[in-house]
């Protein structure tokens, strides 16, 4: 493990493997270097990349200082880039893609960016996220506040998040349900239903690509469609077979031919 302190002073931990143009890998909801698919999308890559993986602030072993700004998680992403060489190519799979294209308006040193699935609710073909998610999500405890997010921010049914309880990642999820406030507020108000506005990523001057799963549901697919409108000159695609929880092996090859030039 190595850390890097970011401009408010938190540390924030983060792994690297593999050799050649660093490729930092942000991650979602629920999920940090021990727990989620970054590891495995890592060892995809690392062939061709020197792949960063880092915990978000409040999850694993990075530190957590109040009061939470989302600006600040754009600082840290600016921190692990700054330990990376000063510039990266970056991956944000979910809110983690979300927080990138924050870094990449700030005008975070990100090379490309490749955006998977920002969970952006931008028309009527699903409940949008509610406007107080964010204070809901912190009035309540791990659990209830894990479900909450599922059904409400996610979308899934209740149901099937019942049956989730009774795994063992469950225990897991728990532990980082702190941090859903956190992302609850990188998302903003790109959950609300509405089109997206434009004016949002208007600064964004480096090659992005949003990319979507081709089993996910309607709502996500129209809001990536949408994103890769109104980010200036972003690409779309959509990887054949996949869902939300889509497997290293397939976006591997998708980050690794856009970072490299190559053709999709």
């Amino acid at each position: 493990m190595n850390t890097v302190i970011s401009k408010d002073g938190t540390a924030i931990a983060y792994d690297r493997r593999g050799k050649g143009p660093a490729l930092v890998l942000v991650d979602g909801a629920l999920c940090c270097r021990a727990q989620g698919p970054m590891p495995d999308v890592a060892e995809q890559l690392a062939d061709a990349f020197t792949v960063y993986t880092y915990d978000r602030r409040g999850r694993g072993e990075s530190g957590d200082t109040s009061p939470y700004d989302a600006d600040r998680e754009v600082e840290d992403l600016a921190a692990v880039i700054e330990a990376a060489g000063g510039s990266a190519y970056v991956y944000g799979s979910s809110s983690g893609a979300a927080l990138a294209l924050r870094a990449a308006q700030a005008g975070v040193a990100i090379e490309k960016l490749v955006a998977f699935e920002p969970p952006f609710v931008v028309d009527a073909s699903r409940k949008p996220v509610p406007s107080d998610w964010v204070d809901e999500l912190r009035s309540r405890e791990p659990g209830p506040a894990v479900k909450y997010f599922m059904t409400k921010g996610v979308g899934l049914p209740g149901a099937m998040v019942t049956m989730m309880q009774l795994m063992p990642a469950w225990k897991g999820l728990k532990a980082l349900a702190h941090t859903l406030p956190y992302d609850a507020a990188v998302v903003g108000s790109n959950g609300s239903g509405q089109p997206l506005d434009a004016a949002q990523w208007a600064a964004i001057d480096v090659p992005v690509l949003v990319v979507n799963g081709g089993k996910s549901p309607a709502w996500m697919k129209t809001s990536t469609r949408e994103l890769a409108s109104v980010v200036p000159g972003a690409e779309h695609h959509e990887v054949p077979g996949q869902m939300h929880v889509i497997k290293a092996t397939a976006i591997a090859p998708v980050i690794r031919a856009f970072c490299s030039g190559h053709s999709l």
